[in-house]
């Protein structure tokens, strides 16, 4: 059982609602890195979230855990799973959320990251969820900031809440991450989706594969205890779970791939490649996904995708990690 009873979720402010007494918080008041979380914070983040899923069957879709609370939503990157995900999961936990639209702030004339920190700190926000196209913003953001930071995505660096919903899907399909074999496949170069999950599924236990063209897998990537291959078949055979990650045009500064179109016949996931997974394979995409180039129409709405799935369980991740790091004393 995770830190509320799933009959009726125990939060703070609730009348009748009486929490075991498990820790609520977890060790740091930021949410960095993957890296950052041990394994006992992981297993709390997932069963916090599965308690968390119960809100959104309620007629009123709304708890006071976080009432009194204020964050900001600082966005320097287009967004939008991520973006709102955050803003209901705020919402549900009754906190007041600002919402900063970058092309409509001093941002554009010039004012850097930390004056803006400093600014909007003067205003006493308790959490800043931060997405920046600068690998180590959030990071710096944290070395400066009293509130709590949490990385929404960080240039090619790392997606934390990402990884975790990811998890947390796989969790729930498979009932257990330890031991299966979860090929990544596409993009692994640019992808901070990768980094954050290749932390993430490490760390419990998973085999996992990594597929790509040569160009786009990392150097010496198997230094992570990971298996790499450029065949898809070869990574596909007998998988567990497919997670296919998005061709990063923006983030290219060079010829990666001779033509989308060619990337497709080799390294997109089409039912024929998913046949030679297990029968209950599972397919992930973080989305937005392109349509023909990383993954076929008929995968992406077959019957063993799961990721509208994915969509819904952020939400419930994302609610759980406000709330436990709310719940921090070095935060408080």
């Amino acid at each position: 059982m995770g830190p509320f009873d799933t009959s009726r979720v125990a939060v703070p402010g609730e009348p009748g609602a009486t929490p075991p007494k498990l820790r609520t918080g977890l060790r740091s008041r930021h949410l960095l890195s993957v890296g950052d979380l041990e394994g006992d914070e992981i297993s709390l983040i997932f069963d916090t979230a599965e308690a968390m899923k119960e809100i959104e069957l309620r007629p009123i879709k709304k708890v006071p855990a976080l009432r009194g609370k204020t964050i900001v939503n600082l966005f320097y990157e287009p967004s939008t799973r991520t973006r709102t995900s955050f803003e209901i999961a705020e919402k549900r936990l009754s906190a007041d959320s600002l919402n900063v639209a970058v092309a409509g702030s001093s941002m554009v004339k010039g004012e850097t990251l930390f004056d803006t920190a400093r600014n909007l700190e003067a205003m006493a926000p308790d959490m800043i969820v931060l997405r920046h196209q600068a690998s180590g913003a959030p990071f710096q953001l944290a070395s400066i900031c009293r509130a709590g930071v949490i990385n929404a995505g960080d240039g090619m660096h790392e997606h934390p809440t990402q990884a975790l919903l990811d998890g947390f899907t796989i969790r729930a399909h498979k009932g257990q991450i330890e031991g299966l074999k979860i090929a990544i496949v596409g993009d692994l170069l640019h992808s901070r989706v990768f980094r954050s999950n290749l932390l993430l599924l490490r760390a419990l236990g998973a085999e996992v594969w990594v597929c790509g063209p040569p160009t786009l897998i990392p150097p010496g990537i198997e230094r992570f205890g990971v298996t790499a291959t450029t065949r898809l078949d070869e990574a596909a055979e007998g998988a567990d779970v497919i997670m296919m990650l998005r061709i990063q045009r923006e983030r290219m500064l060079g010829h990666f791939v001779p033509s989308l179109r060619e990337y497709f016949m080799v390294y997109g996931l089409t039912v024929e490649r998913v046949e030679r997974a297990k029968p209950d394979v599972i397919i992930m995409h973080p989305g937005p996904m392109n349509r023909g180039v990383e993954i076929a129409s008929e995968v992406a709405d077959g019957p063993y995708s799961v990721m509208l799935d994915q969509v819904a369980n952020g939400v419930a991740v994302r609610m759980a990690v406000l709330y436990l790091l709310a719940g921090n004393p070095d935060e408080m």
